[in-house]
């Protein structure tokens, strides 16, 4: 079996590697590289996938990181089954299509700002044409039940626990005429998570491709983490302000509404303080997963028996259209808001962090991972001011973090779900996990379980034959392309003193000249300040 990792490889989005065996290629997940624009130029590196020589794709669940890609590989060819759960199937068209409305619209954003400058026109990663072919390539599955995509390959779907449908993938094959076994976690659940069910234990692997997003901490209890809940809405509500939650729109806007619903059953939520869930795409997933009761668990399950749907709220207010998203914003008192996305990088979620992280009396609540570079990261690292929409705006809102809300499982989770496979010969790789944690998390591994543990690169080639070394093939200078630090201070000192010798000659020009150019000085300079600061 050879492993290309064409994502998730000291990062945690961009999922998808490309698997060759039994005479057969085909990919477990393909996902959208979210981050900083270096990580999201792979996005554009379609033709490496070789969409056209895929027999096949796994996807463990519907989350954009890991299907958000595949309206890329249909529009350069790819045209062969793509198999999932049926809630995976439902989440999966209206996140593929929300992204390619995503990817449209700001492709025309980019092309209206090119024209008025003589750039030449891009076009966007996909369309919605693209989406909407890639859907009736989606072919249902169910949990613990063999099939094969192709002959000699098998392959089971277990529950994940992760998010509803969330599945962690068993494929199975023949190798030197014995069978080998590898499995991939997907993101891999916690247990007694609201709404969906525990994650199910592996029973046997030879290879085990492991999510480690929190793989060097645990999370706090649920207790705790709605305590944390109730202490950001009494301290917004006393202040007659409004509480903030950027939430990614499946699986955590859910979470957020079902833990409003515990609260309220234990009088710690205001009966007249509204609550938005403000996302067309969050709605919609919410429908979905009230059209699937059957994958719930049974705390879930015996709420809906005794006639109370953790899902609905008296004060639960769906905001579809721009106009109801703006007037929250005008609207006068306290309020939740639940808002996409989760990272506040994009979609509505930005407006309200502009009305509100200024205001004292707000409070902010995050309830997810944070991707490194993106406005939650910088506000949860203590940033003073944050730019929105060309805006700098400053951080004055209290700050809340909720990790227990996390869908993925923590460091103990991790360990004793790999602890099924003690005392046998097993190699784990690691994947989905930033570098340093993976790092932490590999040793923890091996000192307890003594399983050898491998970290892969990205775009790395990995064989994997049963009875020898990992083998593994890196071009770095395409994983991890060198920066010219060197290059970049020479640069940047010549052309401070080409600025100082221009300066020479300002002091010349005209009074308001001068103040025009001194206050782009002292924008650059403020920049500046904000680049070391984050060094």
């Amino acid at each position: 079996m050879k492993i290309t990792f064409m994502g998730a490889a000291r990062t945690v989005s961009g999922s998808c590697y490309i698997i060759e065996c039994a005479g057969k290629r085909f990919a477990v997940d393909c996902g959208l590289h979210q981050g900083n624009r270096e990580i999201e130029k792979r996005n554009w590196n379609l033709d490496q996938y070789g969409p056209k020589k895929l027999d096949f794709i796994l996807l463990t669940h519907a989350h954009i990181d890991h299907s958000g890609l595949l309206p890329g590989l249909v529009s350069k060819g790819f045209r062969n089954p793509v198999y999932c759960t049926a809630p995976t199937r439902d989440l999966v068209e209206i996140m593929l299509l929300d992204s390619a409305h995503i990817q449209e619209m700001e492709a025309e954003w980019s092309n209206r700002k090119s024209l008025r400058t003589g750039s030449k026109a891009g076009k966007p990663l996909y369309t919605i044409a693209d989406a909407e072919n890639a859907i009736p390539l989606l072919a249902t599955v169910e949990y613990d039940k063999v099939f094969e995509p192709v002959p000699g390959v098998r392959v089971v779907y277990k529950n994940a626990g992760h998010i509803l449908g969330s599945a962690f993938i068993e494929i199975e094959y023949i190798h030197e005429g014995k069978k080998t076994k590898a499995v991939f976690s997907g993101d891999l659940g916690r247990p007694e998570q609201l709404i969906v069910q525990d994650p199910d234990d592996m029973e046997a692997a030879d290879y085990i491709f492991l999510e480690s997003t929190y793989g060097n901490r645990n999370h706090p209890d649920d207790e705790h983490s709605l305590d944390e809940l109730a202490k950001a809405i009494d301290y917004s509500y006393k202040n007659r302000e409004k509480v903030v939650i950027p939430a990614f729109a499946v699986e955590r806007s859910q979470q957020i509404i079902y833990s409003l619903f515990l609260l309220r059953k234990q009088g710690r939520l205001p009966a007249d303080m509204p609550i938005y869930l403000d996302s067309p795409l969050a709605i919609r997933a919410t429908e979905i997963f009230r059209k699937h009761p059957e994958f719930y668990d049974e705390k879930t399950q015996e709420f809906i028996r005794n006639g109370e749907h953790p899902l609905d709220l008296p004060n639960l207010h769906f905001t579809e259209s721009r106009e109801q998203s703006q007037a929250i914003n005008e609207s006068v008192g306290p309020a939740v808001v639940i808002s996409a996305s989760g990272m506040a990088n994009a979609g509505r979620v930005k407006h309200h962090l502009r009305h509100n992280l200024w205001r004292p009396g707000a409070s902010v609540v995050f309830v997810g991972w944070q991707g490194v570079g993106t406005p939650g990261r910088k506000i949860l690292g203590g940033a003073k001011k944050i730019r929105l929409f060309n805006e700098e705006v400053a951080v004055a809102a209290k700050i809340f973090t909720i990790n227990g809300f996390s869908g993925h499982a923590g460091q103990d989770d991790l360990l004793g779900w790999l602890g099924t496979m003690q005392g046998r010969s097993v190699k784990v790789i690691l994947i989905h996990g930033e570098a340093e944690v993976q790092k932490e998390f590999a040793s923890l591994i091996t000192a307890r379980y003594g399983f050898e543990v491998h970290i892969p690169e990205y775009m790395e080639e990995l064989e994997l034959t049963p009875g020898r070394e990992m083998e593994a093939v890196v071009d770095m200078a395409v994983a991890r392309p060198r920066v010219d630090w060197e290059f970049l201070m020479r640069d940047s000192e010549n052309l401070y003193e080409e600025l100082r010798q221009r300066v020479k000659d300002v002091r010349n020009r005209p009074w308001v000249d001068q103040v025009d150019l001194r206050d782009r000085l002292l924008d650059v300079n403020r920049n500046l300040v904000a680049l070391i600061s984050e060094m």
